[in-house]
């Protein structure tokens, strides 16, 4: 969810900036804009809509200077309009800014009687009247930008860029990353080291409540109480940082297809010689009475899958909860209680903040991430990398399959440990985790079948998913995915449930797509199954092929899966629900990667 890039240079800063937040563009945002000083004068271009706006119109409005700010908003506090988007600018004082400032009522209130009076929406216009403010009390920019910092509370992520300072910026971080980078004679600021990997590989990362001063030969880091700080300079792969489509027409439909490569990576890493390896000290799972399970959107549908999986393989009671939902209720943390909180990105501000009220609380927090330097991994004790590899597209494909495999195996060293698995049993589930690969790879061969069913779901208003069992959660992702980028209304429901209210949908009109692998819960799924038939319902089932031929006649289409361990059966379901919202996305016109409304890294409550 937005992005900010800062440049002090020894070129132009526009191109630079651009190129930076175009890096950035898989966060989503639906305006852009850019600052920058040049001898001494500060000035912006800003335009609604995708980068290209703001490219076009920098071609007929260039901006010249070596030092630069830049943004894409995804709006909060305001339309996306041109007045509304970032850079925003009030006198001598340009910012950018990702987060919600909570008390900018207040800020404007006091402003407003100093005689300032606002020209936006947005929260963010605060920030910059109040440095205009401070330097108008005969503060320099340094001393102004550290008063207003000390004034905003809430999350954010901001830079400061000040007429007539040519090598001068200042960054600072409150719930909201931001990475600093290092060049030769040169310093640079983004969201993250995406935005920054075409620039340098030397990143210092802020930590909460630090704030830089920048010059191009200098960094200086205060900390919360004002202290100098030091932070650490790393070295980020450049290849951790690829963001190239690889010759695929959508991100979504490469990292579909990455599925097999990045699995097995996970199985690499977690999986020697048969035996299962955490990292540092693991956990001591026979003295854990409960796993607390915490996660939004894709990454808490892999959270309830892996409840199935720690509680009818390793006997530990497990609890979920969405994170946006999980520290309001101020659950009681019992003794023996682990707390596990699931992110793509690491920065997912409701998961932060329910990591943080279980700090303290529970015996020993986890986090299971794509990446290892965000904030919600450093807050850890214990950091799970899921190795997904940068995922650009919105809707998250192979970070939920990876997120899968990494708890699948965590559930498996837990039975381990609490003897629920023997040596015999434990070799079986391993094998069958190590034949994923191979059987994700026969998975993708139906993508033709599923491009061809996607013409028929893309002229459906409505669609319904089923699945009984450790199934359900994979329901609820197959809607989930399908929604959120072909915009067709889509519903899951446990297939047991139906008959107690969601039948009253089913009609002739309606596709219903049921995921049912042949397990235990088969039979009771494709009688659940005859019910939606009998009352005239278009089925799509999902099965092996003598699951297929199992539930005999009556079935609208259908999608032959190959066999799998029901165990592992959600991982491999994913790639089918995957291509086929990708496809009726495709077949609907919309923007598959990036589509409306969202953003891929929710950095605000």
């Amino acid at each position: 969810m937005c992005g900010i890039v800062g440049v002090l240079g020894n070129h132009e800063a526009a191109p630079l900036l651009v190129e930076a937040l175009k890096r950035l563009e898989y966060r989503g945002y639906d305006s852009a804009g850019i600052a920058t000083v040049c001898e001494g004068h500060l000035d912006r271009r800003r335009a609604v809509g995708k980068l290209a706006n703001l490219s076009d119109l920098l071609v007929h409005e260039p901006l010249a200077g070596k030092s630069g700010i830049g943004h894409t908003r995804w709006a909060t506090h305001g339309a996306a309009t041109i007045e509304n988007a970032h850079p925003h600018r009030s006198g001598p004082v340009a910012v950018v800014h990702n987060g919600i400032i909570e008390n900018f009522r207040e800020l404007r209130e006091f402003l407003a009687k100093a005689g300032m009076g606002h020209a936006t929406d947005t929260d963010t216009e605060t920030v910059a009247m109040l440095a205009q403010y401070y330097l108008d009390q005969g503060l320099a920019p340094r001393e102004a930008a550290k008063e207003t910092i000390g004034r905003l509370e809430g999350a954010y992520a901001i830079c400061l860029l000040f007429e007539g300072e040519n090598d001068l910026m200042i960054a600072a971080r409150q719930g909201s990353p931001l990475a600093i980078g290092h060049g030769d004679g040169e310093m640079f600021v983004g969201s993250d080291a995406i935005a920054l990997s075409p620039l340098t590989d030397r990143i210092t990362y802020l930590e909460e409540g630090d704030w830089a001063i920048l010059t191009r030969e200098t960094l200086e880091i205060r900390d919360l109480n004002g202290e100098q700080v030091s932070r650490a300079v790393k070295k980020v792969s450049i290849a951790n940082t690829n963001i190239d489509k690889g010759g695929y027409k959508h991100f979504m439909a490469k990292e579909i297809a990455e599925q097999p490569t990045v699995s097995t990576e996970v199985l690499n890493h977690y999986i020697r010689r048969n035996e299962i390896v955490l990292p540092d000290a693991g956990l001591d799972f026979t003295a854990i009475n409960r796993l607390t399970m915490v996660a939004c959107g894709t990454a808490f549908y892999a959270c309830y899958v892996a409840k199935y999986w720690f509680e009818q393989v390793a006997g530990i009671p497990v609890e979920i909860d969405v994170a946006s939902e999980f520290r309001y209720r101020e659950p009681p943390i019992t003794d023996g209680t682990v707390a596990l909180f699931v992110s793509q990105s690491g920065e997912t501000a409701d998961t932060l903040a329910a990591l943080r009220y279980c700090a303290g609380k529970a015996d020993k927090i986890v986090a299971a991430v794509n990446s290892t330097e965000s904030s919600i991994a450093r807050e850890s004790d214990l950091v799970l990398p899921i190795l997904a590899g940068v995922e650009v597209g919105v809707a998250s494909t192979k970070a939920f399959t990876n997120q899968l495999m990494t708890l699948a195996v965590l559930a498996l060293e837990a039975a381990r440990q609490r003897g629920r698995l023997n040596d015999e049993q434990l070799a079986e589930r391993i094998a069958a985790l190590r034949s994923l690969p191979g059987l994700m790879n026969s998975a993708l061969t139906i993508e033709s079948r599923c491009e061809a069913l996607a013409l028929k779901l893309a002229e459906a208003k409505d669609i319904l998913f089923l699945g009984r069992g450790i199934m359900y959660p994979l329901a609820l992702e197959g809607a989930l995915k399908l929604k959120e980028i072909s915009y067709i209304h889509a519903e899951a429901y446990a297939s047991g449930e139906l008959k107690h209210g969601p039948i009253a949908l089913v009609d002739k009109h309606v596709p219903v797509i049921v995921m049912a692998p042949r397990d235990g819960l088969f039979d009771k799924t494709i009688s659940n199954m005859q019910e939606v038939m009998a009352r005239g319902g278009r089925v799509l089932l999902i099965s092996d092929a003598k699951g297929i031929e199992e539930a005999g006649d009556g079935v609208w289409e259908s999608l032959v899966m190959p066999e799998v361990d029901p165990f592992l059966s959600p991982v491999l379901y994913a790639l089918p629900a995957q291509m086929l919202a990708y496809y009726t996305a495709v077949a609907k016109g919309t923007d598959v990667d990036q589509p409306r409304n969202l953003a891929k890294s929710v950095t605000v409550e």
